[in-house]
């Protein structure tokens, strides 16, 4: 092997190992993750005024909690609680059991989830890291062994406040139909993919459409294969 031939591995290998430390994908993940903190901190206090009013309106006409939390799996299937504004009443039945959604969602509810001011508290969330503006919706733990595989990556980046899924459909497509959504972004994220997302989601709480699935409050439970093959 010639000295050219060595110099010219040599200069490769390099090449190589510079490329992997500077990934341009690394950048924009790492630029994501400020920008996420920073906007969600002005937004808290942008918001503070609409906060205050909603969470008085939800104690006067619901009473307490004020806030819907509950655990969430995140990045890597992390388990963390999410936070959202009450919805629903906890009226119950003559044995103590609560109702079913569609009868403890009243109009007022309904109106916080239309113009999606029930996801406010969220923002809290992606202040302390375990959410982003954008990427999949957490949903629930019980569903991390319902996935197959490929269901599953949609754990491999933060999930989102909103996403792609939420803009092409949200909860009036199927759950197969959700997954493919979430796994396309996952594949194809980029800074700019997260602005196009943005901007449909305003489109789309305008239009208020996709909140709920039909004959249901929100959505049907995932039951896994049963629901990608329906």
């Amino acid at each position: 092997m010639s000295i050219y031939q060595l110099l010219f591995i040599t200069s490769n290998s390099q090449i190589s190992q510079l490329n992997k430390l500077v990934n341009p994908k690394k950048y924009s993940q790492v630029i994501k993750w400020v920008l996420d903190r920073l906007f969600a901190a002005i937004a808290l206090l942008v918001f503070s005024p609409v906060i205050l009013v909603v969470a008085m309106a939800i104690y006067i006409r619901m009473g307490g909690p004020i806030f819907f939390c509950q655990p969430r799996p995140g990045k890597n299937g992390r388990v963390f609680n999410l936070y959202k504004f009450r919805s629903m009443t906890n009226d119950c039945d003559a044995d103590g059991n609560l109702l079913p959604n569609e009868q403890r969602l009243i109009p007022f509810g309904l109106l916080l989830r239309k113009t999606s001011l029930d996801e406010l508290p969220q923002l809290w969330n992606v202040l302390k890291g375990d959410m982003s503006f954008v990427g999949p919706r957490p949903l629930l733990v019980r569903y991390l062994d319902r996935y197959t595989p490929e269901q599953a990556r949609r754990h491999d980046v933060m999930p989102g406040i909103t996403g792609w899924a939420q803009v092409n459909g949200r909860n009036s497509i199927s759950w197969d139909a959700k997954f493919k959504l979430d796994v396309s972004y996952v594949d194809n994220w980029s800074l700019w993919f997260d602005v196009k997302i943005l901007f449909l989601t305003v489109l789309k709480v305008l239009k208020r459409d996709g909140i709920n699935q039909e004959g249901c409050a929100t959505a049907s439970d995932f039951m896994g294969v049963l629901d990608v093959q329906n």
